[in-house]
């Protein structure tokens, strides 16, 4: 299991095979991202550019999601608060593991979000904030 800083090292390098970074790898790479940048929109960017980059090295650049990669960005940053690396925060909070019923459902209904190409392109707020 790579530690949160060479998870960022790797996928950062372009090391890091798409097939190695599914649902979990996203969250932890969040967490690390967010811990080196205290401040959200400064880590948001940074967050965002690593993965539209990483989908564009890899052939997918339609796959980066606007509205999930920041919803899961706000959701991982008031949850990590009191663990110092991924696992801790992902052991505490297991609902974030679950992508289709877990957290992000809270406040989306996730099928839709996930097909609505709007979102894909920009934030939309959820239901309820609207």
């Amino acid at each position: 299991m790579l530690t949160d800083t060479e998870l960022v090292d790797r996928f950062t390098e372009g090391s890091l095979a798409a097939t190695a970074f599914g649902h979990r790898e996203h969250v932890r790479l969040a967490f690390a991202v967010l811990a080196r940048h205290p401040d959200f929109g400064m880590a948001a960017i940074a967050y965002r550019r690593m993965l539209r980059a990483f989908a564009a090295a890899n052939g997918a650049p339609d796959r980066y999601h606007e509205t999930i990669t920041w919803a899961y960005l706000a959701i991982v940053r008031a949850r990590m608060e009191g663990h110092a690396a991924s696992e801790a925060m992902l052991l505490a909070n297991p609902d974030l593991l679950d992508h289709r019923h877990g957290a992000l459902a809270r406040h989306y209904d996730v099928a839709a979000i996930t097909a609505d190409p709007f979102a894909r392109r920009l934030f939309v707020l959820p239901e309820g904030a609207r």
